[in-house]
C-alpha cells in the first residue's frame, strides 16, 4: 500500500469522525457540554499540522487538516454562539 495512500485513508477517518459533532450541534443548537479548552487546544494543533504539510508539500496532510480546521472550527463558532 502506498504511504500517501495510508495518509489520505487516515486524515479521511479522522475529518469525517468530526460530521457526526457539526451535525448534532447544529440540529440541537447546543454545544453546552462541549469543552472550549479542548477545541481551542485542539484548533491549534490542526492549524499547526495544515502548516507543517504545507511546508511539507503533503497534500493529504493538507487536505485532511484543511477541512478537519473547518469542521472544528464550525463547532468552535457553534460553542461561542449557542454555549
Amino acid at each position: 500500500m502506498n504511504i500517501d495512500l495510508i495518509g489520505a485513508i487516515a486524515g479521511a477517518l479522522t475529518t469525517i469522525a468530526f460530521i457526526p459533532q457539526v451535525w448534532r450541534v447544529w440540529k440541537t443548537r447546543s454545544a453546552r457540554d462541549l469543552s472550549l479548552s479542548m477545541y481551542l487546544i485542539f484548533i491549534s494543533g490542526v492549524v499547526l499540522w495544515l502548516a507543517y504539510g504545507l511546508l511539507l508539500g503533503a497534500l493529504p496532510i493538507i487536505a485532511a487538516n484543511g477541512v478537519t480546521l473547518l469542521l472544528a472550527g464550525t463547532v468552535l463558532a457553534m460553542k461561542i454562539k449557542f454555549g
